[in-house]
């Protein structure tokens, strides 16, 4: 239910299914990472003290996002970061992923909303490189 994509040590992206159903606080990417992920599930009654967040300088090389899947079906293809494909997986409704480094594309198999998360401020068009796709025909999902 939990999904860690890697090529070698290079952490590609969490996968959150939406099967995911266990008591607490699941942290499911490295203290290191700078978008980080995590599942709270809490009883009734779980108090979570008031708190602010303190000013800690950090440096954010790489855009890392998170993708929410509301409705619908997403495939998501993987590429590291020479831009070779590697393998698709097949999102849906209430499926939670978060993009860590190489690259990915996506194809809408079934209508679809979804929320984004990402640092910011978004860069325009020096924010990303775009890059020729794989074919349909060498799609290789994996389950």
């Amino acid at each position: 239910m939990i999904e860690t994509l890697k090529v070698g040590d290079q952490l590609l992206a969490v996968i959150v299914s939406n099967r995911f159903n266990e008591p607490g606080i699941h942290f499911f990417t490295p203290d290191d990472l700078s978008q980080q992920l995590a599942y709270m599930h809490h009883p009734a009654g779980k108090v979570i003290d008031p708190h602010v967040h303190n000013p800690v300088s950090r440096n954010v090389q790489y855009t890392q996002e998170v993708l929410f899947i509301k409705r619908g079906r997403l495939r998501v293809d993987f590429y590291d970061n020479e831009q070779a494909y590697i393998e698709s997986r097949i999102l849906s409704a209430g499926d939670v992923i978060l993009l860590a480094t190489g690259g990915h594309g996506f194809e809408v198999l079934e209508e679809i909303e979804m929320i984004e998360v990402k640092q910011g401020p978004y860069a325009g068009d020096n924010d990303k490189t775009r890059f020729d796709g794989v074919a349909a025909e060498r799609v290789m999902i994996k389950d």
